[in-house]
């Protein structure tokens, strides 16, 4: 199997950034990936304390499904964001000074509207991820399994509904799930798999127009007789990632 392409995403659940190359270091997720999130005005998220929440205390497409329209690029040397949100100018603003901070918590609140809820923060708390799991991970899909989830329900569906870190083609449908507690050498690094990842209505969103226009969660369950695509892993050894680089999972020592 070999890696397609890698994508991070900076901002939790706005657009997807994509890379040639990354390093992985043990215990953490890609760089930058997931590192702010607009939590939502009632999330009981302390910056003093950071924890995992659920996904709903914060801008998510399972809930916000028009964040899709919204286009991100954050620069990670000087710590500008640039956000594009329909119908407004481009906003650029450092993600490093609480001025920079609150404009853009006012630019997605006015955009989000009746969906925002009291007044909306942007975060960041420095080693935390705004993940879907409380685990630090890497997010892996094998294409062959999105074939077969489009197969099965008669519909393409961009790889990027599905938000994941690094897309893998070659191989069988469903073969990433026979590495849950294994370890895979993914380019110069090596991760172990810790399970597979249940999908939700996030998934339902078109990234390229904000609507709801499909159900993988429902399709997965009545094709397949689960609601899974993808797996999460652990990096263990460190390494560089790029695309074109082979993913081959290994055999349990000894």
């Amino acid at each position: 199997m070999r890696i397609e392409s890698i994508y991070r995403y900076p901002v939790k659940g706005l657009s997807a950034e994509a890379l040639e190359e990354i390093a992985l270091t043990p215990g953490r997720t890609l760089p930058e990936d997931r590192r702010f999130a607009l939590a939502q005005g009632d999330s009981p998220f302390d910056l003093a304390a950071p924890a995992w929440l659920p996904k709903r205390h914060f801008g998510c497409l399972m809930v916000n499904a028009r964040l899709a329209l919204v286009h991100s690029a954050f620069d990670a040397r000087t710590g500008d964001l640039i956000l594009r949100i329909p119908g407004t100018a481009p906003l650029i603003a450092n993600t490093r000074s609480e001025e920079g901070r609150a404009a853009i918590a006012a630019a997605l609140t006015v955009y989000l509207g009746e969906e925002a809820r009291g007044t909306p923060r942007f975060l960041e708390a420095p080693g935390h991820s705004f993940s879907d799991v409380a685990n630090k991970v890497v997010s892996i899909i094998g294409l062959s399994s999105l074939r077969a989830l489009e197969q099965a329900s008669g519909m393409t569906l961009d790889k990027l509904r599905f938000r994941a870190n690094v897309y893998v083609s070659g191989g069988s449908p469903w073969a990433e799930f026979d590495w849950i507690g294994q370890e895979i050498q993914l380019g110069q690094a090596k991760l172990r798999v810790l399970k597979r990842i249940v999908r939700c209505p996030a998934t339902e969103v078109n990234p390229s127009t904000g609507e709801r226009d499909a159900r993988p969660p429902r399709w997965l369950r009545d094709h397949f007789g689960h609601a899974d695509l993808g797996v999460y892993a652990e990096v263990i050894e460190g390494g560089r990632i790029c695309v074109g680089d082979a993913l081959e999972a290994l055999e349990p020592a000894g």
